[in-house]
């Protein structure tokens, strides 16, 4: 059998919806070169040893998943019968932990639990019959992680190479009441026109997530520094060396940027305490001024034009809606006053309170947030004379 880790094959970078451009656009910075790209991901071909720089690299993915091969299944007994045949013990190690993860679109399976068991069915008794022991396995992603892709009677097999998903990027203890995952922060931060250099004020912080993915990209700081546990590190071959040499070429990516200034304040006490505890623990906190305050008081810099973004409730999960009427009003006031020459971001699940902001909005870029769909609304807040009219 051919070494993943060396051989290339198909390969699927998963990414929540409406990720994909910029997933696409960090991949090929990266230097790979897109197939294709989807909804909810790219494709390209990489070996697993290729997959480790992705994993450490990437912002907005959730999976790399490296494909071992297809099949026809008109029911989950045919997914059993094509996988008992692999050899898994050349995969999964002989006294390794494994798990199952699946995405099932088959007409004869109303939970996918249950072709996720007939995997780990096939897998356990293909390791009783050549090795007479068995792996154990659970739902934990901490160790061998298999997929299973099956649409209609077509199915990939897949190694995992992530486990848990990419898009928590490790560093944020304490998270909040109604924290923005950090791939969709970060997505939404390259959506913006910042330059990674001049001003980023970031009032109603909340945990601090956008602040700290501002700062972690503006100095390269990726999300491999982060995290130690990833799934190719429990799949038969594995060589850490690689992993190290990927690793060390993580930390040494890190730049410094005299004179960045990000702005992070919170009208609360404890959230602005949370906020300061994540920026340590992902080693931004010198690089961010927290301040607790009212977001009209927040200092905006006059002397460089930068980006000012704010992600207010939305009366979705958290906020009173007549409260949060005033509170839209507010910000467009804010904007108008104190942010002249800036960029003004607002990323909002409600579009009818955004229309209190009172201004128009530039560009309406499509996110999503768990399932409300969102909206990054941007405004150029021209300094002088122009600035009436941006109110039109």
């Amino acid at each position: 059998m051919m070494n993943p880790f060396t051989t290339r094959a198909a390969v699927t970078i998963t990414c929540h919806k409406r990720l994909a451009i910029y997933l696409e656009q960090e991949v090929k910075e990266l230097g790979y070169t897109i197939e294709e790209t989807f909804m909810t991901g790219v494709r390209l071909h990489a070996s697993i040893n290729e997959c480790i720089r992705l994993n450490l690299q990437l912002r907005c993915a959730s999976q790399v998943l490296y494909s071992l091969f297809s099949f026809r299944a008109a029911d989950a007994d045919a997914v059993y019968k094509n996988l008992v045949r692999f050899p898994w013990e050349n995969i999964i190690p002989d006294n390794g932990y494994f798990s199952v993860t699946s995405n099932v679109n088959n007409e004869t399976i109303n939970n996918s639990l249950f072709a996720n068991l007939r995997v780990k069915d096939a897998i356990v008794d293909r390791f009783r019959e050549k090795k007479g022991t068995r792996p154990s396995t659970g739902a934990e992603l901490t160790g061998t992680v298999i997929h299973l892709f099956w649409k209609n009677d077509e199915a990939t097999i897949f190694i995992d190479t992530s486990g848990d998903s990419l898009a928590r990027h490790g560093y944020r203890k304490i998270p909040g009441l109604a924290p923005m995952l950090e791939g969709l922060a970060s997505a939404t931060i390259y959506a913006t026109r910042w330059d990674r250099t001049s001003a980023f004020v970031n009032p109603m912080c909340g945990s601090g997530t956008v602040a700290i993915e501002a700062a972690l990209i503006a100095t390269n700081r990726r999300p491999g520094l982060f995290r130690t546990n990833y799934a190719f590190m429990h799949v038969k071959g594995y060589d850490s060396s690689v992993y190290q040499q990927e690793l060390e070429l993580v930390r040494k990516q890190v730049t410094e940027v005299p004179g960045l200034k990000i702005i992070a304040t919170d009208l609360s006490n404890k959230a602005v305490a949370n906020a300061e505890k994540n920026a340590l623990a992902a080693g931004v906190h010198h690089l961010i001024s927290f301040s607790v305050c009212d977001f009209a008081a927040t200092e905006v810099p006059q002397d460089v034009p930068g980006v000012f973004y704010v992600n207010p409730e939305y009366g979705e999960r958290l906020g009173d809606l007549t409260e949060l009427i005033e509170t839209y009003a507010r910000i467009g006031d804010f904007m108008k006053q104190k942010c002249k020459g800036y960029f003004g971001y607002v990323f909002t699940g409600n579009l009818e309170l955004a229309k209190k902001i009172g201004l128009k909005a530039k560009r309406r870029i499509e996110f999503y947030t768990s399932t409300i769909d969102c909206r990054l609304l941007e405004y150029e807040l021209y300094s002088g004379s122009r600035s009436e009219k941006s109110g039109s």
